[in-house]
């Protein structure tokens, strides 16, 4: 294999000057760490609303369908997908010039019009249109990169194969029948998903900023608490009665749980060498965040129950606050996994939560009982969790001194 040399560079160079783009290093503050931009974060505040679209397609009936719930966690894919795109982007190629922030602003538009079509989806065309701006901006932007380097062009060769294979569907989808159009829509996202997993070999040469990739998704995974914290506040009655108030508490303590153990990991730094392209870690949130959203709207239904003195809550609603709460869980043991191989502590910690959240949600209906039992079973799991992942963070950083 031929070497490349300096001067081979010099034409690509030249042309990223041009563009006004930095190629394949990320900016970084004086510390030489990557952090988000105001642009990156602007382009957040839309998708707070969209998930509020999302999870509000359940309603407030406590037994929603199989189908239903299926339909609320494919949106969720969707308008994830449409986000997360953006900041492998942005982990590899951070420009921030005028074309960049002016083509970011059209995917906003984008990102509104999906969030205008998830209520009507399929008769709208609104939620694929949107699509359309969102992922086709991406797709613009990884033309813009690509003749910035012989890395930039094999990066982008990957990209713009599968998302463009995926795009011209959602593109097709326009003119179909409203029935058909979901069939399309999830080959189209099945293509896009399998993208960054079947051009792994070439994306790991260019691993994802260590610090930016779990940051940016990191804050994503703040805004989904946020919805869910949304769907149990509205979850209150006005002028509450007292009891009310202490059954909120008890259920902000779950979402409390979550944060608290998620911060912990993401502030122990992931080693370079198990990041790599960031698939794994990226695709884990998926579920993850699938389930905090299902999960904020469960303990909003088991808190409106609560409300009308309801002496049992029924099955569907159990199963779907005992899945979410089980996904979590697991998702947070395959993170760590990307991590550090989970110890016998580990997975018995795993091992608690999972047990304990199946044995109350299976055995205890009423709504208040069942409520501070399960916040109690997972205040403690979060207490157990995060003393083993600073433990297991220090064990490392004495390993790594000497």
């Amino acid at each position: 294999m031929r070497r490349v040399r300096a001067d081979d560079l010099r034409p690509t160079a030249w042309l990223a000057g041009r563009l006004g783009l930095r190629g394949l290093a990320p900016r970084a503050d004086e510390a030489g760490h990557r952090h988000a931009t105001w642009l990156e974060l602007f382009l957040d505040l839309i998708f707070v609303y969209a998930l509020a679209a999302v999870v509000s397609r359940l309603g407030g009936n406590p037994t929603p369908s199989p189908t239903a719930v299926l339909a609320v966690l494919g949106l969720f894919v969707v308008v994830q997908w449409a986000w997360v795109g953006q900041v492998y982007y942005d982990t590899r190629f951070d420009p921030d010039d005028a074309p960049h922030r002016l083509l970011v602003l059209v995917a906003l538009v984008g990102a509104g019009a999906m969030t205008l079509g998830v209520d009507e989806v399929p008769e709208s065309v609104l939620l694929p249109v949107g699509y359309l701006i969102v992922r086709g901006v991406l797709l613009v932007l990884y033309l813009r990169a690509r003749p910035t380097s012989s890395m930039a062009r094999t990066v982008t060769t990957v990209y713009l194969t599968g998302f463009g294979s995926g795009w011209l569907i959602w593109l097709v989808s326009l003119a179909t029948p409203a029935t058909a159009r979901p069939t399309l829509w999830i080959i189209a996202m099945v293509i896009e998903l399998a993208t960054p997993w079947i051009g792994k070999r070439w994306l790991n040469r260019c691993p994802v900023d260590n610090r930016h990739l779990p940051e940016r998704i990191g804050q994503f995974t703040i805004i989904v608490l946020g919805s869910a914290l949304a769907s149990l506040l509205f979850a209150v009655p006005d002028h509450p009665r007292p009891h009310m108030i202490v059954t909120a508490g008890l259920a902000f303590l779950v979402p409390a749980a979550v944060w608290w153990v998620y911060t912990t990991f993401v502030t122990t730094r992931l080693p370079q060498t198990r990041l790599r392209g960031g698939q794994a870690y990226g695709y884990l949130h998926i579920p993850l965040g699938g389930a905090l959203l299902l999960l904020g709207w469960a303990l909003g239904q088991v808190v409106r129950l609560a409300d009308r003195d309801a002496a049992r809550l029924p099955l569907e609603l159990r199963l779907l606050l005992a899945t979410s709460v089980i996904v979590w869980m697991l998702c947070g043991l395959a993170l760590y996994w990307l991590w550090n191989r989970p110890g016998a502590t580990r997975l018995a910690i795993t091992g608690y939560g999972v047990a304990s959240t199946i044995v109350i949600t299976a055995t205890v209906h009423e709504p208040r009982l069942m409520l501070m039992l399960l916040s109690a079973a997972i205040v403690g799991y979060a207490v157990l969790l995060t003393r083993r992942l600073t433990a297991t963070s220090q064990d490392l950083s004495r390993e790594t001194g000497r």
